[in-house]
């Protein structure tokens, strides 16, 4: 397969689903468009290693935007804008299925919080932040944070334990 061909099945097979996961993720079309974009002048720079590649070039893709997505999320400029995202990593299991499954419950739970709940958990659990980083990038202090992360568990568990017990 010659670098023109690669890249061309590159855009006609996975850009649209590296943009449907890009924006899963960051819950903006417009933004995962320019992810992707970044992800595909990455192959383009490093199309003899995807030629000579033994693994799956749309493993290798999917990687590279979810650690655009990661970096993008870690930037300064979007923190601010990060607060209102619901940030989801379906990169769990291999197949997608897993993935497909863990979004598809995260999600809607995640809605069930208010902004400033959602905000804490996704900037500790997502973006691996420590409680003071937390604090310095919402502008509030370590207790509240910590406030904060304790009631959004708190009413996680209990629309998870009351759903279980509707079932």
């Amino acid at each position: 397969m010659s670098r023109s061909d690669l890249l061309g099945t590159i855009m006609r097979e996975h850009r649209d689903g590296l943009v449907s996961y890009a924006e899963k993720m960051l819950g903006d079309h417009g933004l995962a468009e320019d992810i992707v974009q970044e992800t595909i002048i990455r192959a383009w720079r490093n199309i003899d290693r995807l030629l000579g590649m033994e693994g799956s070039v749309r493993g290798w893709l999917f990687t590279v935007t979810r650690h655009l997505v990661i970096d993008w999320v870690r930037k300064p400029h979007a923190r601010r804008e990060v607060v209102g995202v619901t940030y989801n990593d379906p990169v769990s299991g291999t197949d997608g299925t897993e993935a497909v499954h863990d979004t598809l419950v995260a999600r809607p739970l995640l809605r069930r919080l208010s902004p400033d709940h959602r905000a804490v958990l996704v900037h500790i659990y997502l973006c691996d932040r420590s409680i003071q980083e937390t604090a310095g990038i919402l502008g509030i202090p370590a207790g509240t944070v910590k406030s904060r992360h304790h009631n959004a568990l708190r009413k996680l568990r209990s629309v998870v334990g009351s759903e279980a017990g509707a079932a």
